[in-house]
């Protein structure tokens, strides 16, 4: 069997999963008003989607044979496509661009530190209430 034909689902199943990310990051952002000139959408995407990731992933690692498609289609299709970090980066260019150099540089600081503690507090949290649940 080819490469190309075992990894065709692999593809398949991040593609549909980036397709429906995508309408769901594409629906959120839709929700602000372009004038409010702070991407409060995006940034809340970017943390709700890194704190799924950490949900998903402890979810996963605790399971003992998840199907081989799981993972590809709901973290890297999914949240993948919910995510979007290239928007942040054009979000900072476009404050700064605005003149706005300090809204600017807060929203590119924020961000990431935002985003890495909802991981940790998506993976934190689950793992505790499946603890929770066991015992």
């Amino acid at each position: 069997m080819s490469r190309l034909r075992r990894q065709a689902p692999v593809l398949a199943v991040i593609a549909a999963g980036g397709v429906l990310g995508s309408l769901a990051r594409h629906g959120a952002a839709s929700l602000q008003d372009a004038g409010t000139g702070w991407p409060w959408a995006i940034l809340v995407v970017n943390v709700s989607g890194c704190l799924l990731i950490g949900v998903l992933m402890a979810v996963l690692l605790d399971l003992t044979a998840p199907h081989r498609l799981l993972r590809p289609f709901l973290g890297i299709g999914v949240l993948g496509g919910y995510t979007t970090f290239s928007t942040y980066a054009v979000d900072t260019q476009r404050l700064l661009a605005d003149g706005r150099a300090v809204a600017a540089l807060t929203y590119y600081l924020v961000t990431p530190v935002l985003a890495l503690l909802a991981v940790w507090i998506g993976t934190a949290a689950t793992r505790a209430l499946r603890g929770r649940r066991r015992a």
